[in-house]
């Protein structure tokens, strides 16, 4: 998951014809970790430490390693980008705590809410953060940009989605619980139509990109399209979740 954010954030970089900057992208790296274990595993560690399993304690201090290294890199960056940073920091601190101590009202258990606030958390992160630290000024490239990451991350999590049906409380009201498999699907696809369309609304682009985000659409629509409940348990934990990974590997090869 944390190559698969540092990949693209690295595209964002390459997108707006920005140099590659190690600070930003170890920092987007080291902090995805740190992120993404406080919210999956919040819940079950808590601060019961003494009763933890031997696994979940190797988590605890990878996690803690990344968080120091996370912290190293975070002080390099711009104050205006720290702003934006503490933002999102806040957003994924919230889908994990409860607004109320005694109560699991947390982002997450918001009725349709989770897939939003992780697309805008991964948008975000991954287009905001690079191009305000390299003091690139916003405009409307910038904003198609965001919205076609934001679009991106919504179709990755649709796979996810059929998966978890099996497992998820009905309040969650996901997309495939509230559309169904099939309708799910033909939504994947419909996003993933906009996504790359959206590519010539754009006052500067290559005919390089336009390939790649073709290449890129087709491949992230077939895993939508043969998503299914019964799924192996590699293919979106691996196989999607890896997708910005190949679409990394790809523009680099065209450029």
């Amino acid at each position: 998951m944390a190559l698969s954010v540092y990949s693209l954030t690295w595209i964002t970089l390459i997108n707006l014809d920005l140099s590659y900057n190690e600070t930003v992208l170890y920092f987007v790296f080291y902090a995805s970790i740190t992120g993404y274990n406080f919210v999956k595993y919040f819940g079950v560690a808590k601060f019961r430490h003494r009763q933890l399993a031997n696994w979940l304690k190797w988590i605890q201090i990878l996690s803690f390693i990344c968080f120091i290294l996370m912290c190293y890199y975070v002080v390099q960056l711009k104050l205006n980008t720290l702003f934006f940073i503490v933002c999102f920091a806040l957003l994924t601190a919230l889908y994990a705590i409860p607004f109320h101590p005694k109560q699991n009202n947390t982002l997450r258990s918001v009725g349709g809410l989770k897939v939003y606030v992780i697309a805008l958390v991964w948008a975000g992160v991954t287009v905001f953060i690079p191009f305000i630290n390299a003091d690139y000024n916003i405009n409307t490239d910038v904003v198609i940009l965001a919205f076609q990451r934001f679009l991106y991350v919504l179709v990755l999590m649709i796979p996810f989605e059929i998966r978890d049906l099996k497992f998820d409380n009905d309040k969650l009201s996901t997309i495939p619980q509230k559309l169904g498999v099939k309708k799910s699907k033909g939504l994947g696809l419909l996003l993933l139509l906009v996504f790359f369309l959206l590519e010539f609304l754009k006052d500067e682009t290559t005919i390089n990109y336009i390939i790649v985000l073709f290449i890129i659409s087709v491949i992230t629509g077939l895993f939508v399209f043969f998503s299914s409940i019964e799924q192996n348990k590699y293919y979106s934990a691996f196989w999607v979740e890896g997708l910005p990974i190949v679409w990394l590997i790809v523009l680099l090869y065209f450029n």
